[in-house]
């Protein structure tokens, strides 16, 4: 089958990408090689999936956890499938307690500790998946992660040095929990050392043993809670015992006759929706790859798309404008006009008319495929980590606001704004690529810049991948990773962007993964890729 790539292009990179008719991709070969280990047993794309995450939570802990918060696109071989695994406040959790327990002048939910947790929505997210899609048991899922957990793996590279930092982070180590879990040896792992959380292994086989009512509405709610009610937290086993992921309609965007498709909010899928959806009136294909001209265009346009993404996601629910409002093609048309090409601005949100993460992807020879996301947000999350059961505790309740006109105001039951977005492409209502790229705000942003660099510019998925990146901050802030060409820097400031040194020393430039369909899965297969910025792998047979 023709594909629309230039193979010859790339950048310097110590991989390539990898053809296989089954595939997974994420930022650790021991993980990606457990959900091979499904997909040779007789497993699908889902139950590659699934495994994959599992193990996931153990070797890059750093990122995320068994009490992480989750999202997925499925292509089930007719359609696309959406699941919101994403947690909610606990009931306690009113803008009142917070300004009464943190000062009138908190600006939102701690970053750290108990009063950033939501009911973690990973695991109810894997055991979604697997019941609605999967063909091998749970308990064969997670047989892989249990066996990391109680054996110990090798910590690598990348993993080690952002545990590294971590572990100078005061705020995080003093958090109940933390230090006995993964501080072992009252530091953190080297490169190479062993590293073990064998009370992990206890919460998978409960997992497995219950179908996921054991850590919801079982002997593991009910040890959160206590140890909440011990150390300062408000979390209950009743808030567990109230939570479901939900199934939902993706959101979409035509972009050079591909559709890319989002989760829809509370995430921030859409502000690459709609980024897309303005510089669809730029021939950005005219302009060189690398250039100032185009990156300043993008640049732009993802400006735009954050300012309506901050004043306005939130929980669905809870919002006054609809996707559809925001994804409007007319107000799209709007903001792409108010982008200037000679200079860089501050953008404001428009009018629109009314109406720490880890990311891992799998496909299989009969044509499922999987873009999975999951996450502790900023970094081993919340720091909470509950003895005897190795749960580390997402902080995505960090994402709320206290500002109380605001559509993403704390309360409870309510799910947070979030950062974590898996994404997929069809073409004509066809499966093309199944994608993500993640770290904080920089998700959208990379969504964006690697599909232009694909549909604008026929770079192959791996290209995309190591090509240099930018980061917009805020204002007129932005990163640019250093094998950017000299020039285009120098052109963008000359702009009026603010060229500065990144200090998110964890999330940096993100980490992608992407597996393109050749034609049929069964006699073509996949091109698959992953981000040298990790310590991942591209994996098939």
């Amino acid at each position: 089958m023709h594909t629309p790539f230039d193979w010859t292009a790339g950048y310097p990179s110590v991989r390539s990408p990898v053809f296989a008719r089954n595939v997974v991709a994420t930022s650790h070969p021991l993980a990606a090689q457990a959900g091979l280990r499904m997909l040779v047993q007789g497993g699908n794309a889902v139950d590659a999936a699934v495994a994959t995450a599992a193990c996931m939570t153990l070797v890059e802990p750093c990122s995320n956890g068994l009490g992480s918060d989750a999202f997925a696109l499925v292509w089930d071989g007719q359609r696309l499938h959406g699941l919101n695994a994403s947690g909610t406040a606990p009931a306690a959790w009113t803008r009142e307690y917070f300004v009464r327990k943190h000062g009138a002048d908190a600006k939102a939910p701690p970053a750290r500790g108990w009063d950033g947790v939501t009911v973690p929505g990973a695991v109810a997210g894997w055991v979604a998946l697997a019941e609605r899609f999967g063909r091998l048991p749970l308990g064969e899922l997670l047989a892989p992660a249990i066996e990391i957990a109680e054996r110990g793996y090798a910590v690598s590279v990348e993993v080690q040095r952002k545990w590294a930092r971590a572990a100078a982070v005061a705020e995080l180590t003093r958090q109940p929990g933390f230090a006995e879990a993964f501080l072992p040896r009252g530091r953190a792992p080297e490169v190479g050392e062993r590293y073990c959380l064998p009370g992990a292994a206890r919460t998978l086989r409960l997992v497995a043993a219950t179908r996921g009512e054991g850590y919801y509405r079982g002997e593991l709610a009910q040890a959160v809670a206590d140890y909440a009610q011990r150390t300062g937290g408000a979390i209950t086993a009743a808030d567990f015992a109230a939570y479901q992921p939900q199934w939902v309609e993706p959101i979409a965007q035509d972009y050079r006759g591909y559709t890319l498709h989002e989760i829809p909010p509370n995430g921030q899928g859409i502000a690459a929706l709609m980024a897309l959806g303005m510089l669809q009136h730029f021939d950005l294909a005219a302009l060189p790859v690398d250039g100032t001209a185009s990156q300043h265009l993008q640049i732009e346009a993802m400006k735009l798309a954050f300012a309506d993404v901050y004043a306005h996601v939130a929980d669905a629910a809870a919002m006054r404008l609809t996707a559809a409002d925001l994804l409007d093609a007319g107000y799209l048309a709007e903001r792409a006009r108010s982008i200037d090409p000679r200079r860089a601005q501050a953008h404001a949100s428009g009018r629109a008319p009314r109406g720490g993460t880890i990311y891992l992807t799998a496909a299989d020879e009969r044509g499922m495929m999987v873009s999975f996301i999951q996450s502790n947000y900023m970094g081993f999350g919340s720091g909470v980590v509950v003895p005897g059961w190795g749960l580390s505790l997402q902080n995505r309740g960090h994402c709320f606001t206290l500002q109380a006109d605001h559509p993403n105001v704390v309360a409870p039951g309510k799910r947070p704004f979030h950062t974590i977005i898996p994404a997929f492409v069809t073409r004509d209502g066809q499966p093309v690529m199944s994608y993500g790229v993640m770290g904080g705000n920089m998700q959208p942003q990379g969504h964006l810049q690697t599909l232009v660099r694909m549909l604008d510019y026929r770079q192959h998925p791996q290209a995309a991948c190591d090509a240099p990146r930018w980061r917009f901050n805020a204002g007129l802030s932005v990163n640019i990773e250093p094998h950017m060409p000299a020039a285009t820097i120098a052109g963008l400031q000359a702009l009026g962007h603010e060229v500065g040194d990144i200090h998110d020393s964890y999330q940096d430039f993100g980490a992608g993964q992407f597996i393109w369909r050749l034609g049929d899965p069964a006699v073509e297969g996949y091109v698959a890729a992953s981000d040298p910025r990790r310590d991942g792998a591209a994996v098939g047979y």
